[in-house]
């Protein structure tokens, strides 16, 4: 099978949630996408299983959500394991808990629906950096198959191989800490919710199903490194010294450890070698942060690489992907950090642990926090200007329109960008129109009002978004800006009368010419 996809213009390594976000933002983008992954079916495992409101939001620009709600949602979190509320201006504030089996088939069914291809049994062996191409050596079921493409994206976890070919460092700190946990169906034993007990932090939460969730970590048990997974005896012989209860007796359907390690890659992009999810990061996968931002790593590659393979591209678009995503990586870091001495110290953080809880309830210091954990304050230098939403995801905002009611964040599902007119007055609505006109279809234009004043875009005019939500232009900038703006993010415009000719819908097999109109070079 692999020998009919041997050239492209983007390969994925990992088909987990991050490779299969990407390959679907890749194909609304217009690029040819291949993914191979070294397991031959998709996991049963599901270690993640919260989503956040920045993901969520996210789903629902691409039009995903209907196929996943309803899922339980709680707006309590936690930091450290101290209770956090995470009510935030947004139209999925919480945790919603998603397996992330039902995430990766999700992904997969909207990834191969738009034209992407997934190789399972494909597992990467080598990979080569030519003159205006990558060549990766993969092994399959079949046997060895050379794959060429424009630029590789690892999305192949902490253990990255594209990572350690392409000779990216991976600087950090190994674990010093671990958490062990099971799902063991046919135990009964009482919620607990990050208690701290005299000799250890004990979890335990029973899904609708019957089966429960363990995790433990005994107080001063030091990390050693791993060769495979721990046996159950391990997990409940450590649940029984800290909490008493014996679950012994119950059927182990997934035993895993995880402990606090913590790195980041020097580099999220390399050339012609990109790095997304945990293969860029790896992080204590505390409060459901991992997986989440992975994800977002995905969407803000996705538009971009897509647009360079295309030939669409303004100069550092690509290269605005390491800019913005290693801040943001550094940052979530830190948290988690933060977070696993809180959660996992022993009496020695008691004192910590107290002022924690008490400067949380303090609104100011609550938000922060909350939107640390939620993705919902990630915001990008974006270029000149001071209005609070440059740099910032558009706010989700029902508007009035002449094609009836629509919300901001469903006119981003093509997965283009879009330059909403809000003000209601019909000749600035024309001349905004006739400003982007020239960068259609790449930016789509919208004019509308919102069905709530007090709403977030009551006190600007115009916003421009990216692909990915993130604001890149306000009306107070002024429509001198605007192109220059357009020119920033979308390059330069189609000739006269050519405008939407070279960008080829999602869906279509058809090879690109990739990075400029002239087409490949093998």
């Amino acid at each position: 099978m692999a020998a009919k996809h041997t050239d492209t213009q983007v390969i994925v390594v990992g088909a987990g949630p991050v490779g299969l976000m990407l390959a679907g933002e890749l194909r609304l983008g217009g690029a040819d996408v291949v993914v191979v992954e070294k397991l031959s079916t998709p996991t049963t495992e599901s270690r993640a299983s919260t989503l956040h409101a920045r993901t969520m939001e996210i789903l629902d620009s691409r039009g995903l959500l209907d196929e996943l709600v309803p899922v339980p949602n709680d707006v309590m979190g936690h930091f450290g394991g101290i209770p956090l509320d995470l009510t935030l201006p947004s139209a999925y504030p919480g945790q919603w808990k998603v397996p992330q089996t039902r995430v990766e088939e999700l992904l997969q069914g909207w990834a191969t629906g738009l034209g992407a291809v997934v190789l399972r049994g494909h597992e990467l062996r080598g990979l080569t950096v030519g003159q205006g191409h990558v060549a990766v050596d993969v092994l399959g079921p079949d046997g060895p198959v050379r794959m060429r493409g424009r630029y590789v994206v690892g999305c192949d976890g902490e253990q990255s191989a594209v990572r350690r070919l392409s000779g990216i460092a991976f600087p950090g700190e190994d674990a010093s800490r671990e958490l062990i946990r099971a799902d063991v169906a046919g135990i009964d034993i009482p919620p607990r919710r990050f208690q701290r007990l005299e000799s250890g932090l004990a979890i335990a939460a029973r899904r609708p199903d019957g089966v429960t969730r363990v995790m433990v970590h005994e107080f001063g048990r030091t990390a050693e490194p791993r060769s495979a997974e721990p046996e159950f005896s391990e997990v409940a012989e450590i649940w029984k010294r800290v909490t008493g209860e014996d679950i012994s007796g119950g059927e182990p359907l997934w035993v895993n450890a995880f402990g606090n390690a913590s790195r980041l890659a020097e580099r999220y992009r390399d050339g012609r070698v990109l790095l997304a999810g945990d293969a860029a990061h790896q992080q204590m996968p505390v409060g459901g942060q991992a997986l989440n931002l992975g994800l977002q790593d995905a969407v803000n590659l996705g538009w971009k690489l897509a647009a360079q393979v295309t030939g669409r591209q303004p100069d550092g678009l690509l290269d605005s992907y390491h800019t913005e995503r290693h801040a943001v990586g550094r940052r979530t870091l830190s948290n988690i950090r933060a977070q696993s001495l809180l959660l996992l110290g022993g009496g020695e953080v008691e004192g910590v642990r107290g002022v924690f809880a008490e400067i949380t309830a303090m609104e100011d210091v609550r938000t922060r926090l909350a939107g640390m954990i939620s993705g919902l304050e990630s915001r990008y230098e974006v270029g000149p200007g001071h209005h609070p939403l440059l740099g910032a995801r558009v706010p989700h905002v029902e508007l009035a329109g002449e094609q009836g009611t629509v919300t901001t964040t469903a006119l981003l599902r093509p997965g283009r960008a879009v330059l909403i007119g809000l003000s209601g007055d019909p000749l600035r609505g024309a001349r905004l129109r006739a400003a982007a006109t020239p960068w259609f279809p790449r930016v789509t234009v919208t004019l509308a009002e919102p069905v709530d004043h007090s709403a977030p875009l009551a006190d600007v005019d115009a916003v421009l978004a990216r692909p990915d939500g993130h604001v890149v232009w306000t009306g107070s900038a002024g429509e001198a800006e605007l192109h220059a703006v357009l020119r920033r993010w979308f390059g330069e415009p189609e000739p006269a009368g050519t405008a939407g000719t070279r960008f080829r819908a999602h869906g279509s097999s058809t090879p690109l010419g990739a990075d400029s109109p002239a087409g490949p070079p093998w």
